[in-house]
């Protein structure tokens, strides 16, 4: 198998470094670069730029909008947009619930769901955690009760990333409670202004309001909106899950952050000298880099194998980007020592320009660590994957 990029994949980066540098908006490209925190206008105003280009939807069909890329070629548009440092194109409507519409939801479904979508036009969140059943996701308890030609929704959803911002929410829910747990669930596509629905912020420990709580209290869903058949949401769900996991291992991203960690250490003294001159030090991040070099190879194996749908693969690729995701911001943080402490809010909502204690680039990354802690819970959390990699790679 041959992992190198050919001629016409080099060419295909050039064109897209191109576009990057021509229509990224250099006040987005400073946020994401400077680790300051994003506004909706913002993600909305990147995904716009993208979709008149065609490019919002890199894994999409053709037929469905997309513009056709291989495997390789998406993965190469990821790198580079993490490396130009773009707003992210959130995945909850492109790369989560729009496959599942694709692969399972009727014509009419697809017809108004998926342009929309593509155009972010509809902010798309997630309904699948709920207060007892997170990694155990088919103990979700929010029922939902047919009565005509509607379902009546009730439960409580948490850890609903943006949700605040959503129009549509896809949720799991329990239509039948009399079945082994797995069997008795289906996929609701629902409008978050419908009555009866409550948002309630979760503020995380780096002050943010990123993540919510939301209450469903007699809400009524048209049966229209369930995709496929109902009880088999289990089914729909796993597929989604898949695809969600395989965008967490963000090679590109902590590809970006590397450079910015061996720049924070060139610039921190021990001893007089650059931290990075330390050998204690620098062999951490020779150890940290060479495992972000295995990662990328990995997911180059397992590109290259063009699958039309992610298998267990997935799950090896989540545990090994978030552990290394994680172990990038621990290291800032030894980098910055006591500088690290200072948390200045107004910086990272972006209104000051300069942090107040005088460092930019050390005012966001106490928070920055304390966010990464979640990466290897959600998804699915890092020791569910493990059991997944163990009986389906392994076969134990």
């Amino acid at each position: 198998m041959d992992l190198n990029y050919s001629a016409e994949d080099e060419a295909f980066r050039a064109t897209v470094r191109s576009f990057l540098d021509r229509h990224l908006p250099a006040d987005l490209q400073q946020k994401v670069r400077a680790h300051r925190r994003l506004q909706r206008e913002d993600y909305v105003r990147w995904h716009k730029i993208v979709a008149q280009q065609g490019w919002a939807a890199p894994a999409w069909p053709v037929e469905f909008g997309g513009p056709g890329w291989s495997a390789v070629q998406r993965h190469i548009w990821e790198e580079e947009c993490a490396r130009a440092g773009t707003p992210p194109i959130l995945p909850f409507g492109v790369n989560m619930v729009a496959p599942v519409i694709m692969a399972f939801g009727n014509e009419a479904q697809k017809a108004h769901y998926l342009p929309r979508i593509l155009n972010c036009d509809d902010w798309w969140c997630q309904g699948y955690s709920e207060p007892g059943a997170g990694s155990d996701l088919a103990s979700l308890k929010t029922s939902a009760v047919r009565d005509g030609d509607h379902y009546i929704v009730n439960g409580q959803k948490t850890w609903t990333t943006l949700g605040q911002h959503a129009d549509m929410i896809f949720c799991l829910v329990r239509t039948d409670p009399n079945v082994r747990k797995q069997e008795g669930i289906s996929f609701l596509l629902i409008d978050m202004k419908t009555p009866g629905i409550t948002v309630r912020p979760i503020i995380m420990l780096d002050e943010d309001h990123e993540v919510n709580e939301v209450f469903f209290d007699n809400v009524r869903v048209p049966v229209e909106n369930l995709i496929g058949k109902e009880n088999k949401g289990w089914t729909y769900a796993k597929y989604l899950l898949g695809h969600e996991r395989t965008g967490i291992a963000a090679v590109g991203r902590s590809k970006r952050e590397l450079l910015f960690l061996k720049k924070l250490a060139l610039q921190q003294q021990k001893d007089g000298k650059p931290l990075l001159d330390d050998p204690a030090y620098a062999a951490k991040v020779a150890n940290l880099e060479i495992e972000l070099m295995a990662l990328e190879v990995t997911v180059l194996r397992t590109i290259a194998q063009e699958e039309h749908a992610p298998g267990p693969q997935a799950s090896l690729l989540k545990v090994r980007g978030s552990e290394i995701q994680q172990m990038l911001t621990e290291l800032m943080l030894e980098a910055l020592g006591p500088a690290a402490l200072p948390f200045d809010a107004p910086y990272l909502e972006g209104e000051t320009e300069h942090a107040a204690g005088g460092d930019n680039d050390a005012a966001p990354l106490a928070g920055y660590y304390f966010n990464f802690r979640k990466t290897s819970i959600y998804g699915g959390s890092n020791e569910i994957q493990k059991n997944i990699i163990t009986q389906m790679i392994l076969g134990l």
